[in-house]
């Protein structure tokens, strides 16, 4: 393989954003680390798979050894795994919270963290993680306060983060959408969800996608939360 190659890691890479994610770093000549619990192996040699829990500090380890065993770098890693579930406060489960904590936040935390002791010894990287628009304009429709205290948590350490790694060659940044076409959402809630954003439709994979590979190509931009929601984080809409 080129020394010049890059390479991506993409947690949550096994469907919806995260796999569209995959494909485009793919097209881009990049080698890619893909992650997530349900992942399969693949024939492609530059596509290496890690099957795990993102919120268990073992995944993180098998991710980065495996990285750097194959390919001797890791260039980007995109934080996509998370979850999403929408509740009145009160009916959050201990479980709920337990698992909204371990995805969200603790896969966080060890992907970051590894990730950021090898870019550090690299002298550069980009580090993008996947928020929700939710954080900056809650809806009274959409009860999502897990969503809110775990993601707006990564949003917080995005901008710390991109401050204490700004003059190390590290850019840290985060893409914040709003409801996008993935296999959670079923089509017969489409119409709906769409009314949820003030242009009228639901966004696609691809443009989250979009955003990513701006950050990614975007030398002098860091501690950005770039929001792709069809305008929900610019104010309220009547519906």
């Amino acid at each position: 393989m080129s020394t010049e190659q890059k390479v991506a890691v993409v947690t949550g890479a096994s469907q919806g954003i995260g796999a569209g994610i995959l494909e485009a770093f793919k097209d881009r000549n990049y080698s890619v680390v893909a992650a997530s619990r349900s992942i399969k192996a693949s024939d492609d040699p530059n596509i290496l798979t890690v099957p795990g829990d993102v919120g268990a500090l073992d995944t993180a380890e098998k991710v980065f050894r495996a990285a750097y065993e194959r390919f001797g770098r890791v260039d980007t890693l995109v934080n996509n795994a998370g979850i999403f579930m929408a509740k009145p406060f009160t009916a959050y489960s201990q479980d709920d919270y337990a698992t909204y904590i371990s995805t969200n936040v603790t896969g966080f935390f060890h992907m970051t963290q590894r990730a950021l002791d090898l870019m550090s010894k690299q002298g550069h990287g980009h580090v993008v993680t996947i928020t929700t628009s939710l954080v900056d304009q809650p809806m009274s429709g959409v009860p999502a306060a897990l969503a809110s205290l775990t993601k707006g948590a990564l949003n917080a350490a995005t901008k710390s983060l991109a401050i204490e790694y700004a003059k190390t060659g590290i850019r840290v940044n985060a893409v914040s959408p709003g409801i996008i076409k993935t296999p959670m959402h079923p089509l017969q809630a489409h119409q709906a969800l769409a009314a949820l954003h003030p242009m009228g439709r639901m966004g696609d994979v691809s443009d989250v996608v979009d955003a990513v590979l701006y950050l990614e190509g975007a030398t002098f931009v860091t501690g950005e939360i770039l929001h792709v929601d069809g305008g929900q984080a610019a104010g309220h809409h009547m519906i």
